[in-house]
């Protein structure tokens, strides 16, 4: 029988022999995952025999791994903003920096304000649910155009315990909201990567993520446009606009939001300097 080390480090050599990066992390995970146990307790396993159906698990898990699938779907779950959320091939995988964006309302808007939040292109869930978590007297509204990511996020809102979120299915870019309310705050990490661009990503990304989370086919500002343009009209006066951007983004977007009558307009910029996350105010009425 082959131990736990024995075979942490054969799938490590396996993997980094097929151009994974971070081999023995990845290996380590997907061995942490079979085992039911987190990364570092496999040092206390480190002599333990695996069983025949460890073994067969792992080799499944390693040859998805080798073919670059991403390890967040493999594992079916990721941790984001001291949370954890259910990822699958039908939404993106959330990515650190998306937390500046979280961090930032979370921050402004503290517990108790009674706050009604949008947030367009919800994918998993993640920015709806950490929101409404953080924010449980505030109402939330979460609207995507995939069912399946709807399926999704609604599997992670009761994974976490939120209760505060209503979802809905919409086509932002063709469709008008149906809702009778006005926001105070609408937010959205929308597609921004533009077509020219997507064909130069990491395959893991055009192989296996959703196209259309990631790509609007076109410019990368499609999305900017369209919200900015109907957040004008269902922004309370006062009310926030707050987008995450790509990088080199930030300032084109933010001349998008000027040009919609947002004010007060200002950029945030994420863990490596980059300028991530813009933000600014549907203009007060006279």
């Amino acid at each position: 029988m082959i131990s736990v080390l024995e075979s942490i480090n054969l799938s490590a050599k396996y993997l980094s022999e097929k151009g994974i990066d971070s081999a023995r992390m990845n290996a380590e995970l997907l061995l942490a995952e079979i085992l039911g146990c987190k990364r570092l307790e496999l040092y206390l396993k480190f002599d333990k025999p695996l069983s025949e159906d460890e073994v067969v698990k792992y080799r499944i898990f390693l040859s998805r791994r080798s073919k670059g699938e991403p390890l967040q779907y493999i594992l079916g779950k990721v941790e984001f903003f001291g949370m954890e959320f259910i990822v699958n091939e039908n939404v993106l995988i959330p990515r650190q920096e998306t937390e500046i964006l979280v961090e930032i309302i979370t921050e402004k808007y503290k517990t108790g304000s009674y706050l009604n939040v949008l947030d367009i292109g919800t994918g998993s869930g993640i920015i709806s649910i950490c929101l409404a978590k953080h924010l449980p007297d505030s109402t939330i509204y979460a609207t995507d155009i995939s069912e399946n990511a709807l399926k999704t996020a609604k599997l992670n809102a009761d994974k976490n315990s939120v209760s505060n979120i209503t979802f809905f299915k919409n086509d932002i870019l063709n469709q008008e909201f149906d809702i009778k309310t006005e926001f105070d705050i609408i937010v959205s990490n929308p597609p921004y990567v533009s077509l020219e661009e997507y064909s130069t990503l990491q395959k893991e990304i055009v192989n296996y993520e959703p196209k259309e989370a990631v790509t609007d086919n076109s410019d990368g500002y499609t999305f900017y446009k369209r919200i900015s343009n109907i957040a004008g009209k269902i922004l309370k006066p006062g009310g926030e606009l707050f987008f995450e951007t790509g990088q080199g983004q930030a300032e084109n977007v933010k001349n998008i939001m000027i040009k919609n009558n947002f004010i007060n307009t200002y950029l945030i910029k994420d863990y490596l300097g980059i300028e991530r996350v813009v933000a600014g105010q549907k203009v007060w009425e006279h």
